[in-house]
């Protein structure tokens, strides 16, 4: 898969369901409560412990089914810790160069953490081609737009507090995807091994996406 094609998946995905866990086996069987109410792309994030492991063992658990991401990524370790887990993108959640640097070497989808236009500009001067905007909820949709203004075309995953409501008016600021926590996936539920609960906010959240399309772009949700 080469970059372009990751990204076009991810523009078709639409939503990522950012995945944080306390034990790696309740990772493992939120993927598929997910996949279950219709995801299809999943950023396991290296805070949940034996993160790599974890991400192996969705791999082969769900091969092709899921659209598979490593998520903040902090260090290089962790970039070749994903790389050997079978990832298909890696996020971080803040603008570090050399750990960038790693990550694009990969010739995966990789997308930075940024907030600020410096930070736009310091991860595109480095190759980057996405970036994630983080912590989305603190800015809205109109940051979007700001930040689309000196950097046109720019693709950006906002991701940190996106809830139902929000999901249209951040694909209408020109967003590549959305990326969503505990809003989708309560830590509550997956401590009580609440599945059915995840998938059926899934589906909710599926549906909204779908909707979102719908009236941005008809011919093409």
């Amino acid at each position: 898969m080469t970059t372009g094609d990751g990204f076009e998946r991810l523009r078709v995905a639409g939503l990522i369901a950012v995945v944080r866990a306390d034990r790696r086996e309740d990772a493992v069987r939120v993927v598929g409560a997910l996949l279950a109410g219709g995801v299809q792309a999943v950023e396991l994030t290296f805070t949940t412990p034996g993160a790599a492991e974890a991400l192996a063992q969705v791999r082969q658990v769900y091969g092709g089914e899921v659209l598979l991401g490593a998520g903040t990524i902090r260090e290089i370790a962790q970039v070749e810790a994903a790389l050997h887990a079978g990832v298909d993108f890696m996020v971080t959640s803040h603008f570090r160069a050399d750990v960038l640097d790693a990550m694009l070497s990969t010739g995966l989808p990789v997308m930075p953490g940024v907030f600020t236009p410096s930070e736009v500009g310091q991860a595109l001067d480095a190759g980057a081609r996405a970036v994630k905007l983080f912590p989305a909820s603190t800015a809205g949709p109109g940051h979007l737009r700001a930040l689309r203004g000196p950097f046109p075309g720019l693709q950006v995953v906002p991701t940190g507090g996106i809830d139902l409501p929000d999901i249209h008016p951040w694909f209408a600021a020109g967003a590549l995807a959305v990326g969503a926590g505990s809003e989708l996936v309560p830590r509550a539920a997956v401590q009580t091994g609440r599945w059915d609960e995840v998938s059926r906010r899934a589906e909710r959240f599926v549906d909204e996406l779908r909707a979102a399309r719908t009236k941005l772009e008809p011919s093409r949700a």
